[in-house]
């Protein structure tokens, strides 16, 4: 009997391409791509930035053993977003199915759109 588990589909297996910098509308050394995320006890997430993105994002994928949270795009490539996911957002992050993105306006830092994408959870 094979105790291995068989390769999650998804993008779990494959490494991020390229930097979440290169899929954003305007990101420079001054004004960088900034991203604010949280999660409440309901599991319902969101996440604030600054930037447009270039193409459209598809879903999230959640890894909650590695404590990382990926962009996939409709075209299949993903990138990380480089926010760190915490043991306490994890438990709370495991009743979540979607993850709503909200544009915050550049010169008044409020909302200016926000978007619902899914998001797929993995924990082995």
């Amino acid at each position: 009997m094979n105790d291995e588990l068989p390769p999650m589909p998804g993008t779990f297996n494959k490494e991020p391409v390229g930097n979440l910098t290169d899929n954003v509308i305007g990101a420079t050394k001054d004004r960088p791509l900034e991203l604010d995320f949280a999660v409440d006890e309901f599991g319902k997430v969101v996440m604030f930035h600054n930037l447009e993105f270039k193409d459209q994002i598809g879903w999230f994928e959640c890894d909650l053993d590695k404590s990382k949270l990926l962009f996939v795009f409709d075209d299949g490539r993903n990138a990380d977003s480089g926010i760190k996911i915490s043991e306490k957002m994890a438990k709370y992050i495991q009743n979540a199915h979607q993850i709503l993105m909200v544009l915050l306006d550049k010169d008044t830092g409020e909302a200016k759109e926000g978007k619902y994408f899914p998001i797929i959870l993995q924990k082995i």
